[in-house]
């Protein structure tokens, strides 16, 4: 009995160890294969991520495909858009470039703003004697500057007369216009002498008081006002007055030589206009224009014989000094 007992426990717990080992063999596999199951998944994670990088280059030419077969209607658009960014981009520039020189007219503006103020300080901060003598100064060399382009001008003007002289004296001889050839010879002489003489004296003007002294006499031509000083005056009488003696002898030429009565202009005498100028005081411009007023007169009086506009006296013929003063009408001041 008791061995019957004692074999079937022994059956009994070979069956429960036998369970156990069938157990723990059915386990081992189960978690290696979940093991695997696991790493496999994790290497599905991984592949599906580096997917989208591997397929981004493709995606990039699909999209530039697209973009080739965008209608004309959206090529122009993207065109325009274009161009209009360029043309933002350029006035965006210019404007730069606009803002750019403004500051520097600005700063150019400002620089001589300072510039003027320090003179003025300067000036302002000067002894009386000194702004007196800055004041002198700058006359002078502003009269020496005028000075030098009015002898300039005087000497070209004289070259261009000795031309006309030539041209003047065939046409005379041509006309046997003797008296009035005479006349002209006599004319040119006494210009190229009084040269001679102007030469041969030399003027030092930048040391002559009397050139840069103040302006007192004002006088009017073809309805401007001009001022001289007491000196320039006196030449532009001077202009008159030989010009009115030169004319009284043109027009007595002309009417021995039965020639017209309003011949004047064409005299060389009458052209040239430099007879008595020594090239200082006043311009070139001035003197020719009041001795041709003065030429004109005389040659009125010359050749008919007459004094309406002036006078003889010791020899030579000079203009009223009614006559004088309408023709200037200088004025102190």
């Amino acid at each position: 009995m008791l061995g019957m007992k004692g074999d079937t426990l022994n059956r009994m717990l070979l069956a429960i160890v036998m369970t156990a080992v069938a157990a723990v063999g059915m386990s081992i596999p189960t978690k290696a294969q979940e093991q695997d199951r696991q790493h496999k998944q994790k290497q599905e994670k991984q592949q599906k991520g580096q997917r989208p990088a591997r397929q981004q280059p493709q995606q990039q030419k699909s999209a530039q495909r697209e973009q080739q077969q965008q209608p004309p209607e959206r090529k122009q658009r993207a065109q325009r858009q274009q161009r209009q960014q360029q043309a933002a981009q350029q006035q965006q520039a210019a404007q730069q470039q606009q803002r750019a020189q403004q500051q520097q007219r600005a700063q150019q503006q400002l620089r001589q703003r300072t510039q003027r103020q320090q003179q003025r300080t300067i000036t302002t901060t000067a002894r009386p004697g000194e702004q007196q003598e800055q004041r002198f100064s700058q006359q002078r060399q502003r009269l020496n500057t005028e000075q030098q382009q009015r002898l300039v001008q005087y000497r070209q003007q004289l070259q261009s007369q000795d031309r006309l002289w030539t041209q003047r004296s065939a046409l005379l001889q041509q006309q046997k216009r003797t008296a009035q050839y005479r006349f002209q010879q006599a004319y040119l002489e006494r210009r190229r002498q009084q040269i001679l003489d102007q030469n041969a004296r030399f003027y030092d003007y930048k040391n002559d008081p009397n050139f840069y002294s103040a302006a007192n006499y004002r006088y009017s031509r073809r309805g401007r006002v001009y001022q001289t000083n007491q000196y320039g005056a006196d030449l532009l009488r001077q202009a008159v007055n030989y010009g009115y003696e030169e004319g009284f002898q043109a027009g007595q030429a002309d009417q021995e030589d039965r020639w017209g009565a309003t011949s004047y202009q064409g005299s060389y005498a009458y052209q040239d206009a430099n007879y008595g100028y020594n090239g200082y005081y006043v311009t070139q411009t001035e003197y020719s224009y009041y001795f041709r007023e003065g030429f004109r007169r005389g040659y009125e009086d010359g050749y008919n014989s007459r004094s309406q506009y002036g006078s003889y006296s010791n020899g030579n013929n000079s203009i009223l000094s009614a006559v004088l003063s309408q023709i200037l009408n200088l004025s102190l001041f």
